[in-house]
């Protein structure tokens, strides 16, 4: 449990993505400590870069612009969709995420942005794109 972060670490860590203005997206600091290995996509490629040269111990507040973090908003990623064009094994709500499966079977999700009786806008851009992030990190161990 010694040395510093590389890009394929075993790593366990505390973890809070927030806004920069400190509306918190996802925490583990109240919680168990998150175990992941780098490189596997479990964490963004831009967040795992700030890791790297850590070591076990340090405690660290990242501050990105939207385009180190999760990009720019991308209009092109928000869709209007009739709701029989939907999935149905769930019921819609504004501001839901809605799981949806590709062609090849991977899947992703969007977010209902409006909602009336015949369709929906549907956002496929990370909740977080186009934001400024607070990323705040303490490494408990490298594995």
């Amino acid at each position: 449990m010694t040395g510093r972060v590389k890009a394929d670490s075993f790593l366990t860590l505390h973890y809070r993505l927030a806004t920069a203005d400190d509306v918190e997206f996802v925490s583990t600091f109240d919680a168990s400590p998150a175990t992941l290995q780098l490189g596997s996509g479990e964490l963004a490629p831009t967040l795992e870069a700030c890791l790297e040269g850590l070591t076990a111990g340090d405690r660290h507040v990242f501050l990105l612009e939207p385009e180190q973090a999760f990009g720019a908003h991308n209009p092109q990623l928000v869709q209007r969709m009739a709701r029989t064009e939907l999935p149905a094994d769930g019921k819609i709500e504004l501001l839901a995420l809605i799981e949806f499966t590709a062609p090849g079977g991977a899947r992703f999700a969007g977010l209902v942005r409006e909602l009336d009786a015949d369709s929906a806008l549907i956002d496929f851009n990370h909740p977080l794109a186009g934001q400024a992030i607070r990323f705040e990190v303490e490494v408990v161990g490298i594995l």
